[in-house]
């Protein structure tokens, strides 16, 4: 085992005994995030569900299933990417998490971002959106890369608002279309100079 990749173990078993705020009492599990370690896109959505906090996995239910449909019509992968979300215990009732348990587990998604290093951040719904633009609109801005910190980010509905307002099925289609195209794109500016990718995809 590499340093990096038992880094990445510490920081999973950390998150999987984490006792930091009022989640931890009513999760079956902590839901971490599953994918390579090395991965060049990092998908954040919001919170475990029911079905992931029983199985410790992220997107295992049916906004998962979506999400995997999504990904393999757009010639991505979900054995390529890593998934994880803002908060890694399950709210109960699936209700909002409260901005003080973002907060406390804001550290965990922190050093996984350093760990993995991936080269595109896909957020996924309102609350991962908001966590790295506070104030921006999903409905304004899905779909648009944009930059931060030097890190090209692509802001997507949640596959489960999809499921629950078919309205959005078409947006969603579209911006997995668009994040696909982004994806083929950087991987064929790869031999170019790095820093120059995000200037280049500006227009996209």
């Amino acid at each position: 085992m590499t340093d990096h990749e038992r880094a990445l173990h510490n920081l999973e078993d950390q998150i999987r005994t984490c006792t930091k705020c009022r989640l931890h009492q009513t999760r079956t599990q902590a839901v971490p995030g599953d994918g390579p370690y090395t991965a060049e896109i990092m998908f954040i959505g919001e919170a475990p569900g029911y079905h992931e906090d029983k199985q410790g996995k992220p997107f295992v239910g049916a906004a998962g299933r979506y999400l995997n449909h999504l990904l393999e019509k757009n010639g991505l992968s979900r054995a390529d990417v890593y998934i994880t979300n803002i908060v890694k215990c399950r709210p109960p009732k699936n209700r909002d998490p409260l901005p003080d348990e973002i907060a406390a587990c804001s550290p965990y998604l922190d050093r996984q971002i350093e760990l993995i290093n991936p080269r595109v951040i896909v957020t996924l719904g309102r609350f991962a959106l908001q966590h790295f633009f506070p104030g921006a609109s999903i409905t304004r801005v899905h779909g648009q890369v944009r930059e931060k910190d030097g890190r090209i980010f692509f802001p997507i509905f949640h596959p489960a608002a999809g499921l629950h307002q078919p309205k959005w099925q078409p947006a969603l289609e579209e911006d997995f279309k668009r994040l696909g195209e982004l994806i083929r794109e950087l991987r064929e500016k790869e031999g170019e100079e790095g820093g120059d990718d995000y200037e280049q995809l500006a227009l996209f």
